[in-house]
């Protein structure tokens, strides 16, 4: 091969793993941020991105959004809103926390376990 050949690749090799890196698709994530899929493990998910600083949970937080008290909404709902908020709602406040399926899947069997 070329040195012009070999550098092409290269470089389309490099903005590859910088694409993968700054926009991050589900794939990536759920190979980099598996989680077991528990209450316990939500509850600590809760507390790492902070979720009560805008939401009122297990009798704790903010009332900026949404209680989170009783959920009764579905799996699938939450699941979109936790996955991209704004693909939910395009004005909302919510980040995109840039959660894989297991975390999403850990935080809603927490929501739901909250009595």
């Amino acid at each position: 091969m070329t040195k012009k050949i070999l550098s092409a690749l290269l470089a389309v090799l490099l903005l590859a793993v910088l694409l993968v890196l700054l926009v991050r698709p589900r794939w990536y994530l759920n190979l980099t941020k598996r989680v077991d899929v528990s209450p316990a493990t939500g509850a600590a998910l809760v507390e790492k991105y902070e979720c009560r600083k805008c939401h009122f949970i297990k009798g704790e937080g903010a009332y900026y959004a949404p209680n989170l008290d009783k959920v009764t909404d579905s799996d699938e709902t939450l699941y979109g809103w936790l996955a991209n908020p704004r693909a939910m709602r395009p004005n909302t406040a919510m980040p995109n926390l840039h959660l894989s399926d297991s975390e999403i899947q850990a935080i809603i069997a927490y929501l739901k376990s909250v009595p």
